[in-house]
């Protein structure tokens, strides 16, 4: 990246002339194996989380959940991160903890896994917390070994932000032919995957670690005192805003195109595959774009433009209606690997605590939004519920709008 939106963080004066050499290579280059390892493992972590959505038509349909009901799993699935997230990332900065990755998709995929055979709401919940638990823990070592292996470029990045963008749009793919087959109990299938890909990335963990910085003469000096908290506060407001769209949508598009518009619930789970495949495209753009205009430039033009998109899909019909909620996941996820690494920018010392907070924290916050849309949606209705999302979006721009931008 060049100029003064660039997110790459230069190293502090090392010990010796051999670390400098030895990590400079390091930070020069992406490593590509390292890259497809954590992207892969993201993406079946994320799995997990993207897969919730896609039960609560049937779960509506065949267990009788209220919206609110329904839409307090999309909390479950996020409250943990909101807690535990930053406090992982904390502990990280100063102990590294990379076990946490395989550990992270395990335990989402068994969570998610015995969801479908929960048989009371409560053990139910319990189930999505789990996961929850898994795709938290997952996180903080993940984008920090990201960071590490992609040399702090934004289109390393964003590679593996793509991985877990993909994630969240497998998971209504994966699931809804297994429950349409076996019904609710076919979520068990869910444990293969996350068996696998556990036990590669445990395989994995050795090499991954060789590229964190050697103690003593570290990329992010534990002394710096040039912390943004600032504009991280802000930047903090503008990742829930969006996240409450986006998981506003990713709960209730599918039962508003069934419910209001007389779809079928594969049907309504393949418009969601849309915007979260589409979001996945985004987020793979974005990062080659934010290199080239800032990361800045990147999350604000991004955020400008959906509030239209979000109009054009509530307002038009058919294939217009399709492109509209495509475009509204291509913006709204276009910005994800930009966010994690102006995070990092702002605290380029505790990336561990920059890592939980934007993949994490600021996430989980954004998901308490989605039961108070449940609250709207038995009241009011769905479109009512769909209507009310646009504040978040404009919010988000005018916060986005105060953000200094990425520091060398």
């Amino acid at each position: 990246m060049n100029g003064a939106c660039s997110a790459e963080i230069k190293p502090k004066q090392l010990e010796s002339t051999e670390d400098t050499q030895d990590l400079s290579i390091k930070e020069d280059a992406m490593d590509r194996r390292g890259l497809v390892f954590l992207a892969v493992s993201h993406m079946f972590n994320d799995v997990s989380q993207g897969a919730v959505p896609a039960l609560l038509p049937f779960l509506v349909t065949e267990r009788g959940l209220s919206y609110v009901a329904a839409s307090g799993l999309v909390l479950a699935a996020t409250v943990l991160s909101s807690l535990i997230q930053p406090v992982l990332g904390y502990y990280s900065d100063r102990h590294p903890i990379p076990w946490l990755m395989p550990f992270g998709v395990l335990v989402g995929g068994l969570g998610l896994a015995f969801a479908g055979i929960a048989p009371t709401y409560w053990l139910l919940v319990a189930c999505v917390l789990l996961s929850g638990l898994g795709v938290a823990a997952y996180h903080p070592e993940g984008s920090r070994f990201a960071n590490y292996v992609s040399g702090q470029r934004a289109a390393g990045m964003s590679y593996f932000t793509v991985g877990g963008t993909i994630g969240f749009s497998l998971g209504p793919i994966m699931v809804t032919p297994l429950i349409l087959r076996f019904g609710l109990p076919g979520t068990l299938f869910m444990i293969i995957p996350a068996v696998v890909v556990a036990v590669g990335l445990t395989r994995e963990l050795s090499r991954l670690s060789s590229f964190r910085p050697p103690v003593g003469s570290t990329m992010f000096s534990a002394d710096d005192d040039t912390a943004q908290w600032g504009a991280f506060a802000r930047l903090t407001a503008v990742i829930v805003l969006r996240v409450c769209l986006y998981f506003g949508m990713m709960t209730f598009v599918p039962l508003y195109y069934v419910k209001v518009r007389g779809f079928s619930i594969p049907e309504a789970n393949s418009a969601l595959t849309l915007m979260m495949l589409s979001g996945a495209l985004g987020s793979g753009l974005g990062g080659f774009v934010a290199d080239r205009i800032g990361l800045k430039t990147l999350l604000v033009g991004s955020l400008f433009v959906v509030p239209p998109l979000f109009l054009g899909f509530m307002l038009t019909h058919g294939v217009l209606r399709l492109v509209c909620l495509g475009l509204v996941g291509f913006t709204t996820i276009g910005s994800a690997s930009t966010v994690v690494l102006l995070g990092q920018s702002y605290l380029k010392s505790r990336i561990g605590v920059a890592s939980g907070v934007t993949l994490g924290a600021a996430i989980g916050l954004g998901g308490l939004s989605v039961p108070i849309m449940g609250i709207i949606a038995d009241h009011h209705g769905l479109t009512v519920a769909l209507y009310s999302m646009l504040i978040f979006p404009v919010l988000a721009l005018a916060f986005a709008l105060t953000l200094p931008r990425a520091r060398n």
